[in-house]
């Protein structure tokens, strides 16, 4: 029996742990997931700059390339362990036709998972699973394998205009939402009501319905005369074109407004909403915009960071709670032994720094992350930060850092280490001398060492005038609930 935790939480991990760990048996009442899958894609989360412009970093955040390996074999393994034969006979099936390849990994990956995520369902529950038409059909089939195929409800079809060329065939324009119920007629869900056709409104002599809105979903009025359509499975709502103001800058972000809908349709205010694969955190906004309570997971610090900071922004005052992030020193030092580039983003957040570089070799010119600040309160300037997590470190490390200040012309750079500085490092940094800000007249240190020992007891770099938000894309703040319509 998984532990009972109360309250809105993030974590961080791989979500198959987490949801074996951390999540109750039928304890949630909505789960809505967009799994990556694009073969051979790599996605990118991009950073702009303090003047709005091309972004400073591309970060590749995670590889969806799912392979045939020991890992994928594994999750195979514990489907056929499972006691659902019905599941594994159909992935056993899929594996006969596909053979071992990136897409069997990825449905076998997906298998174990679906497992759990109808375990964590509550009787009253219902699973909206987010893909494109190049895994639906099987996605579909593993879904009838885990939920029973009399539980299958809808297959929505999120259709949308973008620019796109495709040579010998029609545009994609188009993903797939598959909408299952946990248990055959049990599940919660709220009829949505939009716009009258025009052949609705000449039956109905003209009459459109006002609409209303209770706890968050669109209903009818009292009025049984007025014209109403509910919505069907054919949704048309705008994709986030790049200049678009609610965009923050992860590559697969999804519109509020689709979200916010199957939120409405299929939970109660007070329901808890699970997103497994919750990327910068869409599910989980909408969520709480409409009053529900929620469960994000995903594997990277980068996402886990982001959503923080939209939530904060979206949401003043917000309580909740972030899990799997290192909390001590031992806990830091784990997670630079085991992924040295999750330890260098974690540790670039701790700072309210933008991270920068990526995993390719050399690509980050010895800097790991970037902090905006205003000297004069109107200039930007940068300082530059580097992330150690070894062990070993040296003076050698310092004068790498100040030839990067000179390189990029950064008045301020940031060392942090997870290792004690020894004295020469210190000397070292102290030599690179003192900066004044015009608007303050104080001086700071140019180049500054932080421990991670520091970080836990709350110390940060002393930079002037920060603009912290800068190079982060900045959610909007929402509105009370009491003063919001859909």
């Amino acid at each position: 029996m998984q532990p009972n935790h109360p309250g809105n939480r993030l974590h961080y991990g791989d979500n198959l742990a987490v949801l074996r760990a951390q999540v109750d048996d039928a304890s949630v009442d909505l789960v809505y997931l967009d799994p990556p899958f694009n073969s051979n894609a790599t996605y990118n989360i991009l950073f702009r700059s303090p003047t709005g412009g091309s972004a400073d970093a591309q970060i590749e955040a995670f590889e969806d390339s799912w392979h045939w390996n020991d890992t994928a074999e594994d999750a195979f393994d514990q489907v056929a362990r499972s006691g659902n034969t019905k599941a594994f006979d159909l992935l056993n099936a899929m594996r006969a036709f596909l053979g071992e390849n990136d897409m069997m990994a990825y449905l076998a990956m997906m298998a174990v998972r679906l497992l759990e995520l109808h375990r964590v369902l509550k009787p009253t529950g219902s699973l909206y699973l987010h893909c494109d038409p190049t895994a639906s059909h099987y996605l579909k089939l593993l879904l009838d394998g885990v939920f029973g195929k009399r539980n299958f409800r809808n297959e929505v079809i999120w259709c949308y205009r973008k620019w796109s060329v495709a040579q010998g065939q029609f545009v994609r324009n188009h993903d797939v939402v598959l909408f299952y119920s946990r248990e055959d007629g049990k599940a919660t869900f709220h009829t949505l009501y939009g716009d009258p056709s025009p052949g609705t409104l000449k039956r109905w002599g003209g009459r459109k319905q006002q609409a209303v809105f209770e706890n968050g979903v669109r209903k009818a009025t009292s009025t049984d005369d007025d014209a109403r359509t509910p919505l069907a499975d054919w949704w048309d709502i705008s994709v986030l074109n790049p200049n678009a103001k609610e965009r923050l800058g992860y590559p697969t972000q999804k519109p509020l407004a689709l979200l916010e809908r199957i939120v409405a349709a299929s939970s109660n205010p007070g329901d808890v909403v699970l997103d497994p694969f919750c990327g910068c955190g869409t599910a989980v906004h909408a969520a709480q915009k409409l009053g529900r309570n929620w469960i994000g997971i995903d594997v990277t610090h980068l996402a886990i960071s982001l959503i923080e900071k939209r939530l904060k922004d979206a949401f003043p005052g917000i309580g909740f709670t972030v899990e799997g992030t290192p909390k001590d020193l031992a806990s830091a030092r784990d997670l630079a032994e085991r992924d040295k580039y999750q330890f260098q983003w974690w540790a670039v957040s701790m700072v309210d720094a933008m991270p920068f570089g990526g995993k390719r070799k050399g690509a980050d010119g010895g800097i790991d992350g970037i902090i905006y600040f205003k000297p004069d309160g109107k200039r930007t300037e940068k300082a530059i930060v580097s992330v150690k997590g070894g062990a070993n470190v040296g003076v050698q490390m310092i004068r790498d850092l100040h030839s990067a200040m000179e390189r990029e012309k950064a008045p301020i750079g940031v060392f942090i280490t997870a290792a004690m500085p020894t004295s020469a490092m210190e000397r070292e940094a102290a030599a690179v001398g003192r900066f004044t800000a015009e608007a303050t007249g104080r001086s700071h240190a140019r180049l500054q060492i932080i421990t991670l020992a520091e970080l836990f007891a709350g110390k940060r770099p002393d930079i002037p005038l920060v603009d912290s938000h800068a190079a982060f894309r900045r959610a909007d703040r929402e509105e009370r609930p009491q003063d919001r319509l859909l």
